[in-house]
């Protein structure tokens, strides 16, 4: 079937509008017809090529829509089907089989290479390929293939439109503290980094209750924004020693720090800002080959961790619904991060989102 599609063919390039031609579904694959995506800074991240991905390539991995075919096999969606498209993975590596699938064997293999497991693309134009099945999807388009194994059906009488963004960045910001942390009533936590992936930590460190939340940014209106979500101390890291600060609200330090940014020197940060057996988990990702450093003496006198962490380590089935009846009950409300764009508006979408005058974007697919 004929598409339309938002095409990448050189990094920092825009992304060009084409119409594409999209394969049926084969086996274990679902066709959806795309309602709206987000934008994530991980596909700039693939757009520049800070990872390998290859070029002409479809982007978009926050995608949500309704289930118009399935391949043959697939029992877990059915036509009609609302979805959320999440990450992809193998379902048989060891990982997998213990239900740890944000770190699949096969992650950046299924997620980021531009093809199927056997070399293929479902999109092509012309006769020429271009890649797809970025994570498993490639839903800066009108219509995207993913497989059985990350797709998510959400209810039907919630807003198709604002989902999408639950599928990667408001998961890992939230299941880094819920899943990943496990941060409990009554502990602290710095988060590096207000965009939707920290801010999603902020909130999510509200409802379980942390007694002390700190929000560090150089933005003042997402500073304001984490404090009416739950922060209890913002950071203007801009005009402020961010460590002497932390340190003097706290006296020893934060029992976990979360970083969103991907900045080495903003990770050293929140290591440095750790209290004794204090933990850091990063999540922001940064362009391949990025190094950290860090006190040696620190880290290991201090009993300290510092913890990678993918998609919040989330089981997208289980871990989407849990959050969007967290958002249906009012303590979650992540709606508040998001701006909405035509198709046709992506690159001015993209431009808000690099300069920070939007924080979680999201496209409503073209007609």
């Amino acid at each position: 079937m004929e598409i339309r599609a938002a095409v990448t063919r050189a990094p920092s390039a825009p992304f060009s509008i084409e119409a594409l031609d999209l394969e049926d579904p084969r086996p274990g694959e679902v066709l959806v017809r795309i309602v709206a995506t987000g934008i994530c800074h991980t596909d700039m991240v693939m757009r520049d090529r800070h990872l390998p991905v290859p070029h002409p390539v479809v982007l978009g991995h926050e995608g949500a829509g309704i289930v118009e075919r399935v391949g043959a096999d697939v029992t877990k969606v059915a036509a009609g089907d609302h979805v959320v498209m999440s990450f992809n993975s193998c379902g048989v590596c060891p990982s997998c089989r213990e239900d740890a699938e944000s770190y699949c064997h096969d992650f950046f293999g299924r997620n980021f290479l531009g093809t199927r497991s056997d070399g293929s693309s479902g999109l092509s134009q012309r006769g020429g390929p271009i890649h797809g099945n970025i994570f498993g999807q490639s839903s800066f388009a009108s219509h995207a293939l993913c497989h059985e194994r990350n797709v998510v059906v959400v209810p039907k009488d919630v807003p198709l439109e604002l989902m999408g963004p639950l599928a990667c960045g408001i998961q890992t910001g939230a299941g880094a503290v819920m899943n990943a942390l496990r941060i409990g009533a009554g502990r602290s936590l710095a988060v590096f980094g207000l965009g939707s992936v920290g801010l999603s930590a902020v909130m999510a460190a509200r409802i379980v209750g942390a007694s002390r939340i700190i929000a560090v940014d150089l933005h003042p209106g997402r500073l304001a924004l984490a404090k009416e979500l739950g922060a209890t101390d913002p950071i203007d890291a801009a005009d402020t020693d961010v460590v002497a600060a932390i340190m003097a609200l706290t006296g020893y330090g934060v029992d976990f720090s979360i970083d969103a940014t991907g900045v080495p020197a903003a990770i050293e940060q929140a290591v440095r800002v750790l209290a004794p057996r204090g933990t850091c988990g990063i999540v922001g990702a940064s362009p391949a080959g990025a190094r950290l450093s860090t006190d040696l003496t620190h880290l290991l006198s201090g009993g300290r961790h510092i913890r990678g962490i993918v998609e919040g380590d989330s089981r997208p089935d289980i871990f989407i619904p849990r959050l969007i009846d967290l958002h249906r009950g009012g303590s979650f409300p992540f709606d508040r991060l998001v701006r909405f764009y035509e198709f046709t508006d992506i690159n001015r979408a993209v431009e808000d989102s690099e300069s920070g005058r939007a924080i979680k974007p999201i496209v409503r697919a073209p007609s």
